[in-house]
């Protein structure tokens, strides 16, 4: 069973810098497909970005390329989601997820294992 646990969380302020971090254990994390969703108040989860096991696909959502990163240390069995320009509309849980598969996938139905979320706050 595949433990996801985010850090990062918290208040940043417009401008900011945001850097969350995912820690997985239970399985080889270099076996792991990772992603970053979110969801806001109200709203439907929605993907933010994924990479792929050994770092060779990243894909993101059309509304966040080019604002968030996302990279990964399997030495560290960690996925981090870095962001240097959050905006209030940022704010909302996010939440790491996990998939055996090859590929990263926009729909949540592709991944089997999530962690409980981290709230961020942006403030303007």
């Amino acid at each position: 069973q595949v433990q996801l646990i985010e850090s990062g969380g918290g208040l940043v302020q417009t401008g900011g810098s945001l850097r969350l971090s995912c820690a997985a254990s239970g399985l080889p994390f270099s076996s792991l497909t990772m992603a970053w969703f979110r969801q806001a108040p109200g709203k439907e989860r929605e993907f933010v970005g994924g990479i792929s096991w050994l770092s060779l696909f990243t894909s993101y959502a059309n509304s966040m390329k080019g604002r968030f990163t996302i990279a990964r240390d399997n030495a560290k069995s960690t996925v981090y989601l870095q962001t240097y320009s959050p905006m209030p509309e940022d704010t909302a849980v996010y939440f790491c997820a996990a998939t055996l598969k090859e590929r990263t996938s926009a729909s949540t139905a592709d991944y089997d294992y999530w962690g409980q979320g981290t709230q961020v706050t942006v403030s303007s």
